[in-house]
This record gives structure tokens, C-alpha cells and sequence, in this order.
């Protein structure tokens, strides 16, 4: 699917769930200003043209607080933030998007222009093991979940963990 397919759809598959409108692009540009990276494309557009939050398996996060918390946390700032400080346990620019319950979060990382995605679960090892790749790009992401594809768990895809971890 193209981006502009993927936008439709996602803007299809959430319509009358009562998400909040769409965020700002004042919002967006102040969030990348904190992750020191732009927003991947398709995922701006997302919370550009169909909602502030909301839409996803789990509901990703608000990029602004909205009378609706998608997790524990009130908007993605939040979460990031609780995610690179103290201990900097993620690589910068690695951001939450969508908390899965039981300390498990799909991340997606910044740096790469499709938007890489990312498991972080910490019940598999260990924190410092948590963060690993699943090897799929946002609109990869987004298509299993529209085609009911989605995963809970861990992803099938994920990066093992590694062999030497005294935790496993």
C-alpha cells in the first residue's frame, strides 16, 4: 500500500471510535525538537490527518495530552522521556508508541525515514535486553494490523536476545 492508502485506511478502520481530532503540526515539530529527530513521515501524516492518538492495535499514544490517555502516560513526551531518563535505556531517537501492557511497549525509531519498528519488553530478560528491532518498517506495522495481523506479545520478528545475558 502507498502512504496515501495507508492514511485512508487507518482513517477507515478507526472512524467512529470518538478519537481526538488531529494533532497540530506546531505539536509535531515540538515533539521531534525532543527526540532531536523528525517524526517518520507516514506517522505524522497519521497523527496529522486522522488523530491525536488512539489508532493502532494497543492505541498509540497522544502527541499532546487529549482528555483520553492511551497508556499510563498522558502523551508521547511523557513517554519518551520516562524511557531515556535516568539510565538512557534506549538508543536516542528509539521513541514509545504504544504501550502493550505488562511493561511491553512497540517503539519506533526516529532515525530511519520509514520508521523502523521496535518491541521493549523487559519481561523476556532483563531492561537492558528489553529494546530490540522486529524488523518492520511502520507501514509494514500499520498493514498486519489492518489485515488483523497484529501481535500482542512478543513479535515473532524481534531480535533474539542475547546469549551471554546472566538474566535468562
Amino acid at each position: 500500500m502507498t502512504d496515501d492508502e495507508l492514511v485512508l485506511a487507518v482513517r477507515t478502520h478507526v472512524a467512529g471510535r470518538g478519537l481526538p481530532g488531529p494533532a497540530t503540526a506546531e505539536d509535531v515539530a515540538a515533539f521531534e525538537q525532543v527526540v532531536g529527530h523528525p517524526m517518520p513521515e507516514l506517522l505524522k501524516r497519521i497523527y496529522l490527518e486522522v488523530a491525536n492518538g488512539g489508532f493502532g492495535p494497543w492505541q498509540v499514544v497522544s502527541v499532546t495530552e487529549t482528555d483520553d490517555w492511551f497508556s499510563d502516560c498522558p502523551d508521547i513526551t511523557t513517554a519518551y522521556r520516562g524511557f531515556t531518563a535516568p539510565d538512557d535505556v534506549l538508543p536516542s531517537g528509539i521513541v514509545p508508541l504504544m504501550d502493550r501492557g505488562c511493561a511491553m511497549w512497540t517503539l519506533i525509531d526516529f532515525r530511519t525515514a520509514d520508521g523502523q519498528m521496535w518491541d521493549w519488553d523487559p519481561n523476556l530478560c532483563c531492561v537492558r535486553h528489553a529494546p530490540a528491532p522486529i524488523g518492520q518498517s511502520l507501514a509494514q506495522w500499520l498493514t498486519d494490523w489492518l489485515q488483523g495481523k497484529a501481535h500482542e506479545g512478543p513479535y515473532p520478528e524481534r531480535v533474539s536476545i542475547a546469549s551471554g545475558c546472566r538474566n535468562s
